[in-house]
């Protein structure tokens, strides 16, 4: 058995060697795969080879959060936990795959989006048609299958049909919202509220269903399920998950705007580029002069802004208070997390522990 705690320093993914475990689940997985694949056409490996480059990469948050929910609860240190929750990587393969294609993001993770890399195969080798077109059915394809995936890795995860049976609803909950929230997100986009407070608050709608129940209720209810938790335990995940996926989001929203290209691996200021209705962007238009706000509305959007244009719009949100005002939204997100969690009666061993310092690895990333 692995240790029950994570040593002095050691960063809370890699309690009882977690990170490894999944990355080793996925491998597996994928590996049994590939044969069918293979078996289709020797070309359908392409397809594979973007899967397995996608779930090679990633904080692997969503993972620990189901496999130390279960913990919490009561579930023991197994290869099924940790194969559950590897589940949740190609689920978050397929949102990102499909998200880069519906924003036109060229990047991802420093590398090139899915969609990109399908179009450079079809310029690499000469075929007919339109690259862009090809790169489009691609990542569709290769999105879709990661949502397959998701639903045989998580079923054959090793967990006996009782504890699947308790996990079902939530984890089918999960993918509703979550493509209910993406569909909100581009409706923020195209149909853009002209108040500033009720763009704030339907960019906090998005915050909740898009990412603060995925990236951390979720995965957090969907193990505890599992284990058996009673009512009150799930009710303080519930508390703790919403508030730490609130701060979550938030902080790839400031990200978004003033992250390093060389640490996010998206270019500078991408998500002013999409023109994206955050919560950071509402709370500028709040707090803006006439011209303030005249020029966000001229350059939030705009596919071509330069680094001067991405310059301007963040000393705006610098200035209006913008940046100042979510970062305390984020300390005080985080501190009802840690609030919820001082409350909770967990099983005995390190879920107490790894899931605090879930909170400041998820609130104080830089990527």
């Amino acid at each position: 058995m692995t240790s029950l705690a994570p040593a002095p320093g050691r960063h809370p993914l890699q309690a009882e060697d977690l990170r490894e475990r999944v990355d080793m689940a996925l491998r597996e997985f994928l590996a049994l795969r590939s044969a069918a694949l293979a078996d289709i056409a020797p070309e359908c490996v392409q397809v594979l080879d973007r899967i397995t480059s996608m779930t090679s990469a990633g904080k692997r948050l969503r993972p620990a959060f189901l496999y130390w929910g279960w913990r919490g609860a009561g579930g023991e240190n197994c290869p099924a936990a940790v194969n559950a929750a590897a589940s949740l990587e190609l689920f978050q393969a397929a949102a990102l795959i499909h998200d880069d294609l519906i924003d036109a993001s060229d990047l991802r993770r420093g590398m090139p989006a899915v969609h990109k890399q399908f179009e450079s195969l079809h310029t690499e080798q000469g075929w007919q048609g339109d690259p862009a077109a090809f790169g489009l059915a691609g990542a569709v394809l290769t999105g879709d299958l990661c949502l397959v995936w998701t639903e045989e890795l998580f079923t054959a995860s090793g967990m006996s049909a009782e504890q699947l049976g308790r996990a079902r609803p939530m984890f089918d909950q999960m993918r509703t919202e979550l493509l209910g929230g993406q569909y909100l997100d581009v409706l923020s986009q195209v149909a853009p509220q002209s108040d500033p407070q009720a763009m704030v608050e339907r960019a906090l709608r998005v915050v909740r269903f898009k990412s603060a129940k995925y990236s951390v209720e979720h995965p957090l209810l969907i193990g505890a399920s599992a284990a058996g938790a009673d009512e009150r335990l799930l009710a303080v995940y519930s508390e703790f998950g919403l508030a730490l996926g609130e701060a979550f989001q938030l902080r790839d929203d400031v990200l978004g705007v003033f992250g390093d290209p060389g640490t996010t691996g998206k270019p500078a200021g991408d998500d002013l580029r999409e023109g994206k209705r955050t919560v950071l962007v509402g709370r500028t238009l709040q707090h803006a002069t006439a011209a303030q706000t005249a020029t966000v509305n001229r350059l939030l959007g705009d596919p071509g802004l330069d680094e001067t244009g991405v310059e301007t719009l963040r000393e705006i949100i610098v200035g209006t208070g913008a940046l100042a005002g979510i970062e305390e939204m984020i300390a005080r997100s985080s501190a009802r997390a840690e609030e919820a969690l001082a409350g909770a009666e967990l099983a005995d061993g390190p879920a107490r522990d790894v899931l605090t310092g879930l909170v400041v690895a998820a609130t104080t990333r830089v990527r």
